[in-house]
């Protein structure tokens, strides 16, 4: 069933053929819905991120960064910039 002439390696290639199926089979709604039901996703992620990482400090990433050989670069706060 594969085409010989699909790069299958290429993610680029998947996609643009795989919309252009999609468009083909369902129209150009068919196809946004059907990609909507992909994109979506779950839950709210910024409340889930801030509730995860709402104890850690800059401070405590740096040194975790430090502890496994990585090179933090200087932190500086938005409200330096100016």
């Amino acid at each position: 069933m594969n085409n010989p002439a699909i790069d299958y390696s290429d993610p680029v290639t998947i996609r643009k053929i795989g919309l252009e199926v999609l468009t083909k089979e369902l129209g150009p709604l068919g196809m946004a819905l059907f990609m909507r039901q992909y994109d979506r996703g779950y839950g709210n992620y910024t409340e889930e991120r801030n509730e995860l990482l709402k104890d850690i400090t800059i401070e405590d990433i740096e040194k975790e960064l430090t502890r496994s050989g990585m090179k933090a670069r200087p932190y500086r706060r938005r409200d330096e910039d100016a």
